[in-house]
């Protein structure tokens, strides 16, 4: 086989390498491997992808959560989160099921969502109730239910290592804190279940800058930078904020009762990186009042 001439190898080398990276599927991100953080707003309404709209405005869904929705944004949610059909996601402390429904119809039948909520008891008793309820609807024959207490060395019992691509946790992880239970065992958990470049998706009532785990079991809120340092000391790495339920009216003081629902919350996306880092070397990002 005749050989090109010398001058031109170098130029048809980098004209092949330019073709492969053009051509190569395009991965999950990892943003997190870079340690940068990104800061994100509303996107338009017109820009939420379809799958998520028609999960939202689905006639299937109860009166009781769309009368949620004003207060959650869960088009907005969803859409930073990035949820497509087909994924296979968790949905920890499910509550009666709001969360777990909306993911379960955006996934839809290709996809699978796991949701865990504490075994029924006196205080729970009504919520695993609705919870059981609802996951009869044909809508839901994607969800596999897992009722497994916050103590259980493995919350998520039954989902495959390495299998999924989202783990959420809405409104409840400063419960988690709140009941005394580990979150190094929790956030553990979680890390093992999530794919290399899976998400690790908390939302929840923000307390005061430094106030750490003090308001968790009364007011019901918790500090951004305390969940932080505690889900980053598990392996995974902040890559991106949401500003969608921030109010800066919220003085963080009163529980969310008496906010009619629209406190002041922090949306977190962590990511668990591709290849595992030292924690020495992962540095800590902080928030502060400057997110009000």
């Amino acid at each position: 086989m005749l050989k090109p001439p010398s001058s031109i190898r170098p130029l048809a080398a980098i004209l092949l390498l330019a073709l492969a990276i053009t051509c190569a599927p395009t991965p999950r991100a990892f943003a997190a491997d870079t340690g940068s953080v990104q800061n994100e707003s509303a996107i338009p309404a017109d820009s939420i992808p379809k799958p998520i709209l028609a999960a939202v405005n689905s006639p299937d869904r109860p009166a009781t959560d769309r009368a949620m929705d004003a207060s959650r944004q869960p088009g907005q949610v969803m859409a930073f989160y990035d949820v497509k059909p087909g994924m296979h996601v968790a949905d920890l402390w499910a509550g009666g099921g709001y969360t777990t429904e909306l993911l379960a119809l955006i996934v839809g039948p290709t996809g699978k969502v796991y949701s865990q909520n504490p075994p029924p008891g006196t205080k729970f008793q009504k919520m695993v109730d609705a919870w059981q309820a609802r996951l009869k609807q044909p809508a839901l024959a994607n969800v596999t239910p897992i009722t497994e207490p916050f103590s259980a060395p493995d919350v998520l019992k039954g989902v495959p290592p390495n299998s999924l691509d989202a783990v959420f946790i809405n409104l409840n992880y400063h419960d988690v804190v709140g009941m005394g239970f580990s979150t190094k065992t929790l956030n553990q958990t979680v890390f093992d279940s999530l794919k290399p470049g899976g998400e690790y998706c908390i939302v929840d009532n923000s307390a005061k800058d430094g106030s750490g785990a003090r308001d968790a079991s009364t007011i019901h809120r918790i500090d951004i930078n305390y969940v932080i340092k505690q889900v980053e000391q598990a392996g995974f790495r902040l890559t991106a904020t949401s500003d969608v339920l921030r109010n800066p009216k919220d003085d963080r003081t009163l529980p969310f009762w008496k906010m009619n629902h629209m406190q002041d919350r922090f949306i977190l996306k962590f990511v668990k990186p591709a290849t595992q880092v030292s924690r020495n070397e992962s540095s800590p990002v902080s928030f502060g009042s400057q997110m009000q």
